[in-house]
């Protein structure tokens, strides 16, 4: 099972390198097990036999010590869980955002971080991704708007080595943005 970094560990703030395409079996392997922990680490049962475990909807590569541009995104749309969001991307670069803004209004929490970090983490509410998709095996493009948006800034965050908190306004936490998409 993979092993989760902590933002303790100097290796989580290091920029990470771009991925070499085509994948190579390795990467291709890897991706595809962060994808396998995060749909496990959404599993009651699986956590309760892993108590290390947390519940997580996002997973970048350095997360796991591995200083490599891959992150992979998974979480049900529904109560049912029939449609979902999952996304295994490569060297994601984000090419266009909205001058509209966009925060949760419970704050933001990470698989690496474990003390609380209250405050707003204010992102942009659209934007457009370019990314090598490791599940359809070819480049793409994607617009990501609200929470989706939020998630995939905030692991694409990881590859530049910035965490959540970083986000966070020190003068004023919880700061009220005008016109900001509140979730």
């Amino acid at each position: 099972m993979l092993k989760i970094v902590k933002d303790t560990d100097p290796r989580i703030r290091q920029k990470c390198a771009e991925v070499p395409l085509p994948l190579s079996e390795e990467n291709e392997t890897l991706i595809h097990e962060m994808m396998d922990y995060l749909k496990k680490s959404q599993d009651s049962e699986f956590r309760e036999k892993h108590p290390s475990v947390r519940e997580g909807v996002g997973l970048a590569a350095p997360q796991i010590g591995k200083n490599i541009c891959m992150l992979c995104v998974y979480y049900p749309l529904d109560q049912e869980g029939k449609e979902v969001v999952e996304l295994e991307l490569v060297n994601p670069k984000i090419v266009s955002n909205s001058v509209r803004k966009a925060y949760l209004e419970g704050g933001e929490g990470c698989l690496s971080v474990d003390n609380e970090h209250p405050g707003h983490v204010i992102r942009d509410f659209k934007i457009k991704v370019k990314a090598y998709d490791a599940l359809a095996k070819k480049e793409i493009e994607l617009v990501a708007r609200g929470y989706d948006a939020i998630v995939l800034q905030h692991e694409i965050d990881h590859l530049s080595g910035i965490l959540y908190y970083d986000r966070i306004s020190k003068k004023d936490p919880f700061q009220e943005i005008p016109n900001a998409y509140v979730i």
